[in-house]
């Protein structure tokens, strides 16, 4: 009997959501820590919290899902560019269910989470981390 082969993108994909685990606990963190401790409002807090996650992302990222790929003064700047197209989707997401439309801000915050995930795969997998062609 055969095993079941998982395609190389299935398994890279599952790398990249763990990573965005670990970076998303950083981020809830914080924004929860600044929401609730009255330092700031949801919207502040969510794009802190992004940063701080997306740090995170680039180390775990370049290390465990995209080795191999673009050297790091290649790859940070579009990272940082693929982030940037997150961190103004966050924003807009959490502008619009959270100010806008009176969401609770973790829901909130987990529906932009959700919206931001495959496309910031693809555009990492596909832009910033892609091995440059000869």
């Amino acid at each position: 009997m055969r095993a079941f082969a998982v395609p190389a993108i299935s398994l890279q994909f599952a790398r990249y959501a763990g990573v965005g685990a670990v970076a998303t606990a950083i981020h809830y963190a914080l924004l929860i820590a600044l929401v609730e401790s009255g330092g700031a409002a949801p919207l502040p807090a969510a794009l802190a919290g992004y940063v701080a996650g997306g740090l995170v992302s680039y180390a775990l990222n370049r290390r465990l899902t995209f080795a191999g790929g673009r050297p790091h003064r290649e790859a940070a700047w579009r990272f940082a560019l693929v982030a940037a197209g997150g961190f103004a989707w966050t924003g807009l997401l959490m502008a619009l269910f959270a100010s806008r439309l009176g969401v609770p801000y973790l829901p909130a915050q987990a529906a932009a989470t959700l919206a931001v995930l495959v496309w910031g795969f693809l555009a990492n997998r596909l832009w910033s981390f892609a091995q440059p062609a000869l």
